[in-house]
């Protein structure tokens, strides 16, 4: 597992750079993922721009202004928050304090945020008085809806890292109650459909607001949505965050997180082994056994441990198919002996790792719309595709993962099941709603 930069540098490399420890994986990985969809919608929305289906915006801006106090001002802030943070990170951070702690303590480094300011200050001043004109001028401009697709994907990591950890946090009451602050910046810990919800809403908005046509903005961002999902699972597979299935009681692992196939009996072994882990209880273990589990994956007994045993193909590596996930970033599991990194833990039986299945599905369903797409005319039916391919991949991967379960209408169902399965309905209605007012104007 690399849970940050310094991980894979010390791994491949064999070099130790601290400031790595700055480079969260899995949040790299989440920004790939959102470049990965900006270059997907901008292809998409320009080759609807080409054929007519979506149309520019004329607006009236003003260039030739000197720069304002507000704008020195938001720049000297920003600067300054950004140099007052990294530098006290690089510099002053005390080796026991995580990355996450410090940056939401008041601790850092005053002198390199006033310098980080006032460059920013100095540069803004810069910019803007290159671009003065004697008399300001008031210009009409075209934009196109590809020009707003910084806009929409500023939107949508704001709104979806919002989205997400709002809805974890609810999934999670209990870790929220217990520790608000950091359960709501840890590291770990996203409701992906959190994140798609709330951003999806406030892209709209903004759509709405820019005159760009609804239907042909959700099927652009259809394929960009399921390939932002497919690299965004890469991080959750490479840092450890949490996003694993269940137990594949075919396998075990030994105090080092190493995979080989059980013996008869072996699976139900470890579990007494480390009942401590498994069984629900109101406070953690102090003795530095285990520190992170989220109330999900705690149970009343050990009968009632969810687990599967489905041995893979031998031409497979053992973590495809149960994995331990050693040096997680959720520091989830028992204490890897002799180890004295951060991240030094790992669970104490192997599960399926959903997150490397879902990157595998959604890349696969990516290709899939991609080559489709031009086939199809008819504005909606690809975003309604999308929506009940993407509500059966979470459905379904779902029953292999470990989640809060709700009592629906006499079945027990996580809360992702229960919106993947508003999304098939809404797809499927969407589809028919678009096909009905297509054949009516026609």
């Amino acid at each position: 597992m690399y849970p940050n930069l310094y991980y894979v540098f010390k791994d491949w490399f064999g070099v130790e750079w601290k400031a790595f420890y700055l480079l969260n994986t899995f949040g790299l990985m989440v920004a790939m993922g959102f470049v990965s969809a900006a270059i997907v919608l901008s292809a998409e929305l320009k080759r609807k721009e080409k054929q007519g289906l979506l149309l520019p915006r004329e607006e009236a801006i003003t260039v030739g202004t000197p720069a304002t106090f507000l704008d020195l001002f938001v720049n000297f802030i920003s600067g300054f928050v950004f140099g007052y943070k990294l530098f006290g990170l690089l510099l002053d951070k005390p080796e026991e304090v995580s990355p996450q702690t410090y940056i939401f303590s008041r601790d850092g480094n005053i002198l390199a945020g006033l310098i980080v300011g006032g460059i920013l200050i100095a540069l803004k001043w810069w910019e803007k008085n290159k671009q003065k004109l004697k008399v300001p001028e008031q210009r009409t401009v075209r934009i196109w809806p590809h020009d707003r697709v910084g806009d929409i994907i500023i939107l949508g990591l704001i709104f979806g890292i919002l989205g997400a950890k709002l809805f974890d946090a609810v999934e999670n009451i209990d870790e929220l109650i217990a520790d608000p602050i950091g359960t709501l910046f840890s590291g770990g810990g996203l409701t992906f459909y959190g994140g798609l919800i709330l951003a999806a809403s406030a892209i709209c908005w903004y759509a709405y607001r820019k005159g760009i046509k609804l239907a042909h903005l959700t099927d652009s961002a259809a394929p960009a949505l399921m390939i932002a999902y497919a690299v965004g699972r890469i991080g959750c597979q490479v840092a450890g965050d949490g996003d694993w299935g269940i137990y594949n009681s075919a396998y075990i692992s030994n105090e080092y997180g190493k995979v080989r196939e059980a013996k008869e009996g072996e699976f139900n072994q470890q579990l007494q082994k480390y009942s401590t882990y498994h069984l629900e209880r109101k406070i953690l273990d102090s003795g530095n056994i285990y520190t992170y589990l989220p109330a999900a994956r705690t149970f009343e007994s050990l009968e009632s441990v969810p687990h599967l045993a489905l041995k893979g193909p031998s031409f497979l590596p053992n973590w495809m198919i149960a994995y331990s996930y050693p040096m997680n970033v959720n520091k989830d599991g028992k204490k890897i002996p002799n180890c004295k990194e951060e991240h030094c833990r790992a669970l104490p039986q192997p599960v399926f790792p959903t997150a490397f299945y879902e990157t595998i599905m959604c890349t696969l369903l990516f290709l899939m719309l991609w080559a489709f797409r031009k086939r199809i005319r008819i504005p909606g039916v690809m975003f309604g595709t999308y929506l009940i391919l993407n509500g059966f991949e979470r459905f379904f991967i779902e029953k292999i993962r470990v989640n809060h379960l709700y009592k629906v209408l006499g079945f027990q169902l996580s809360q992702a099941e229960i919106i993947a399965f508003f999304l098939i309905l809404a797809g499927a209605l969407l589809i028919v709603i678009a096909k009905f007012n297509y054949s009516k104007n026609r």
